[in-house]
């Protein structure tokens, strides 16, 4: 018996790229990043494929503004002073990052997330999976005031148009499994807590999804935690809101953040009563944001928990989230990131050697 695991996707950079990053911000002309960023994506493949995971990601090295907004990172109609996104993390002291503000039509990417993957798939010998943003997210860059000349509906069909675009290309170049971050939707709760916002936004991600056949959607996943953003503490939203909602947008696999919940029994039993049967879900079991290392016993335990609420033929185990999505991100090393992976396949393979024995 073969439980599926999967990387959420991004690893720390190293030192000399976020490094580069920044000094190319204040002196655009100043340095060439090019060799830096292969050699950390070459890195980061290698580090993956050593930790035993039959599925790999290049770690986002390639998005060096965040994983939210870099499909128009750059764009002449874009302006920086849009929508605060919050981190959420408790200690953050207010921090936030913002997403541009569009100023004028017709929405286009300035880049598709299929580039990384070509990247990767230079140095790789394993399946690639590729995250990309959903269209909700990208939603909030169109100002609540609107754009004289370019209606909110107009820049949804492009931005739905975009979003198809970029799951076609990192399917047609290769991905295994291509991975929409929901990020937004707890923070959709915390600014609506009647869940309106929310519906709205599972609505707009499946008139994308309805554009995919059944087979194309099951190599298509969402992530969720319970936070805005990522981080610990008052940022968290109840899974009860939540869950359900999500297990409405027309995906094949869902990755829950599991691992950092108090009551984990709780949120299993919440994701057994609405998860659809033809919805694989990938649990949380370890915690970026948790200082220590788990065990391969301590995932091993969290795999066969999921498991007597789940069963096992529909189970998978990722990570909580990613470990940097913003490029800066150095709360946590490199080798402790790929640390928690190894552990995370150890402690899948040790509990399903288990539950094969016990079938």
């Amino acid at each position: 018996m073969m439980i599926p695991t999967e990387p959420i996707g991004s690893i720390p950079r190293p030192p000399e790229l976020i490094a580069a990053v920044r000094a190319a911000a204040s002196n655009p002309g100043g340095g060439e990043l090019a060799p830096l960023l292969d050699e950390a994506v070459r890195a980061t493949v290698a580090a993956f494929e050593a930790t035993g995971s039959a599925v790999i990601s290049d770690g986002e090295q390639g998005k060096l503004d965040n994983f939210w907004s870099y499909p128009v990172h750059g764009a002449a109609n874009t302006v920086p002073d849009g929508f605060r996104i919050p981190v959420g993390m408790p200690d953050a002291g207010g921090a936030c990052h913002r997403m541009p503000r569009l100023t004028h039509g017709p929405f286009r990417y300035q880049r598709y997330a299929d580039g990384f993957l070509r990247a990767a798939r230079r140095h790789a010998t394993l399946p690639l999976k590729q995250a990309i943003i959903s269209p909700s997210a990208l939603s909030l860059l169109y100002p609540p005031d609107g754009i004289e000349g370019y209606p909110r509906e107009q820049f949804l069909d492009d931005l739905v148009r975009e979003h198809e675009t970029e799951i076609r290309r990192c399917l047609e170049a290769g991905a295994c499994k291509v991975q929409i971050d929901f990020a937004e939707g707890p923070l959709a709760m915390r600014l609506d807590p009647s869940g309106a916002l929310l519906a709205s936004f599972v609505h707009l991600n499946n008139l994308a999804l309805r554009r995919f056949s059944a087979t194309e959607r099951a190599q298509i996943g969402v992530h969720v935690s319970p936070f805005d953003v990522h981080g610990t503490g008052a940022a968290q939203v109840d899974y009860a809101e939540l869950l359900p909602a999500l297990f409405e947008i027309r995906a094949g696999s869902f990755y829950v953040a599991m691992a950092g919940q108090p009551d984990p029994g709780r949120v299993l039993r919440i994701v057994r009563d609405y998860a659809h049967p033809d919805q694989r879900v990938f649990v949380g079991v370890t915690d970026p944001y948790a200082p220590a290392i788990e065990t391969a016993d301590e995932v091993r335990d969290r795999v066969l928990l999921a498991a007597s609420y789940l069963g096992p033929a529909r189970l998978g185990t990722t990570d909580d989230a990613g470990f940097a999505p913003f490029y800066d991100d150095t709360s946590i090393s490199r080798a402790a990131a790929f640390a928690k992976i190894r552990a995370r396949v150890d402690g899948t393979r040790l509990a399903a050697g288990i539950l094969e024995r016990a079938a």
